[in-house]
């Protein structure tokens, strides 16, 4: 890749190179090669929508469903401990406690 003394990148323009910011031309032959990605094969679709997360017995105060998803997050300040999150598995409702 060549560039002008504006700074400007240089595009081929026939047996020459013209400059895209200030349109000066220049003797420079500039080879231009485009190449792409390969394109990625055999993507995998997961279709269901369960997460992979554990189970706990708690109680959802939305259906009275007694089995829930939870995790932790660190919410707050690094002293303070992990906000816990839970996600029931019957109606999704989700809720969260602090310790």
């Amino acid at each position: 890749m060549e560039f002008c003394e504006c700074g400007g990148m240089l595009i081929p323009s026939g047996s020459s190179s013209v400059c895209r910011n200030c349109g000066k031309k220049t003797n420079k032959k500039v080879d231009v090669r485009i190449t792409t990605k390969k394109e990625q094969e055999n993507i995998v679709v997961i279709e269901d929508n369960k997460p992979d997360l554990p189970k706990t017995n708690k109680e959802c105060k939305k259906c009275k469903n007694n089995v829930a998803y939870y995790w932790l997050i660190q919410t707050r300040s690094a002293d303070e401990p992990p906000t816990q999150f839970f996600k029931c598995t019957k109606c999704k409702h989700t809720w969260r406690e602090y310790k």
